[in-house]
């Protein structure tokens, strides 16, 4: 994730980076590259300190009759088809409250109440950073 960063912020720097005011083409792809490394080298550090409790944690966990627990993946994926769709027919806000509340059940520890709290929160954080900041042409709602 490091090197993928820093591959994203030395590309970025190939084009005009600009100012939060007047974004220039490489101040995107040098923003997320940054993040991304950031976001590796937080991995890195808390990978090279395990916790007593941890160890183990990384094997997945196991049905009774021996097969992986696939619901986190079969949840991710759907929530992202639900966003897909309901995003092309129903706007942003029910397809930000799909995904985040689909996402969320792929998590055992995840209630439903839980799930719907996450995502009324997500819903609001969607229309206040896309929607109404970087006035996203995605309308909130729309029928057909």
């Amino acid at each position: 994730m490091v090197l993928i960063g820093l591959g994203a912020i030395y590309g970025g720097l190939n084009y005009q980076i600009g100012s939060l005011s007047h974004m220039g083409p490489g101040f995107f792809p040098a923003s997320v590259g940054t993040l991304l490394a950031i976001t590796g080298l937080l991995i890195a550090i808390g990978a090279r300190s395990p916790d007593k409790e941890d160890e183990g944690s990384a094997i997945p966990s196991m049905h009774p009759h021996g097969m992986p627990d696939m619901r986190g993946g079969i949840c991710i994926l759907l929530g992202i088809l639900a966003f897909i769709i309901i995003g092309q027919y129903g706007g942003l806000l029910p397809a930000t409250f799909a995904i985040t509340f689909i996402s969320a059940l792929g998590d055992r520890t995840n209630t439903v109440k839980q799930a719907l709290v996450l995502s009324v929160g997500m819903v609001f954080i969607a229309v206040v950073v896309f929607w109404w900041g970087l006035q996203l042409q995605l309308p909130l709602f729309q029928w057909g």
